[in-house]
């Protein structure tokens, strides 16, 4: 058996104790625990906005990506004192939560240490659990549809906004798929942008029954994508803009511009959207945070009898 070795290291005022930092998390790419640690200190100035104010549910790998994990929705009682909570209540477990904050580097390095390699947030902030502030579609292929199928239908998803006059922003799930999301920040609740992206992915469904399917049996997916709307729900969760992925490399959830969205139809290369914590950093770097729309922007929710009668807006096709 290793050893476990310690490190202490001062973050931001704040004492820590890193363990194992040379720990293999990734066996492909020998990416070790301290490199994870390094990519969310380094991502933390554009990832700490999205996670500000949000429950966390901790996705945690102790033996690495190829091991055993576990989901961690109660923070955990040995937390350090400074690490902030907000309380939750579940009806499922019929209790109150308390779900971790990452408000500031401090956590953020706490967690990491804890191998929470992905982070999976709310789609509402703690003080308003039931108010969504954006509504999303999580664009999922079917082998053998790829991220180039996504991309089509991400596509067809923004032009029925652009109807709607709303914008929307596409970031990469940093595992097989591709995520839209649409801002409000203006108080509107799940009873409304749940009911409202199912909707829209049926009607996508009807209109392209062969590549397009809102099911989430697993048997329909075949070669089409799954428009999953289901995630606009109080109770669930969605990864994390910026967050790492416990895939064979360590990809990020990345933010894109709709031109990579069409470029990516275009050359039918799914590797083109496939951003590792290296070419993620790079992006930031060049671009700054492509989703910093996505927590300012307010929009306003059109009622869902203005999606009826409207047959020109599901094309046959989305080519460029």
């Amino acid at each position: 058996m290793a050893k476990r070795t310690e490190t202490v290291v001062d973050v931001q005022g704040k004492q820590l104790k890193l363990s194992n930092l040379d720990k293999v998390m990734y066996p492909d790419t020998g990416f070790t625990k301290g490199q994870l640690i390094d990519y969310y200190i380094r991502i933390a100035p554009v990832l700490l906005p999205h996670l500000k104010g949000r429950p966390l549910t901790m996705k945690r790998y102790p033996s690495g990506v190829k091991g055993q994990f576990f989901y961690e929705k109660n923070c955990p009682v040995h937390r350090p004192e400074w690490v902030q909570t907000t309380p939750v209540w579940s009806e499922g477990n019929n209790r109150w939560m308390d779900y971790c904050l990452a408000q500031d580097l401090p956590t953020l390095v706490w967690a990491a240490n804890l191998a929470d390699i992905e982070l999976h947030t709310s789609l509402s902030l703690g003080k308003k659990v039931e108010q969504p502030t954006f509504l999303v579609f999580d664009l999922d292929p079917g082998a053998p549809a790829n991220m180039v199928q996504c991309c089509q239908v991400g596509l067809r998803v923004r032009r029925i906004f652009e109807k709607l006059d709303l914008q929307c922003f596409p970031k990469t799930s940093g595992s097989k798929g591709l995520q839209v999301y649409v801002p409000l920040n203006t108080g509107v609740t799940y009873d409304r942008t749940k009911p409202f992206a199912k909707k829209i992915a049926r009607m996508l469904e009807r209109a392209h029954p062969g590549e397009i399917v809102s099911d989430m049996k697993k048997s329909l997916r075949t070669n089409r994508v799954l428009v999953d709307w289901s995630q606009n729900d109080q109770h669930k969760t969605t990864i994390c803009v910026y967050s790492l992925r416990a895939k064979d490399q360590p990809t990020a959830s990345t933010p894109v511009t709709w031109k990579e969205v069409e470029q990516c139809l275009k050359k039918k290369d799914p590797g083109l959207l496939v951003f590792t914590s290296d070419r993620t950093l790079a992006r930031v770097d060049k671009h700054g945070d492509l989703f910093a729309s996505v927590l300012k922007l307010k929009q306003k929710l059109p009622k869902i009898e203005a999606l009826e009668g409207r047959r020109s807006w599901w094309p046959e096709s989305v080519s460029y």
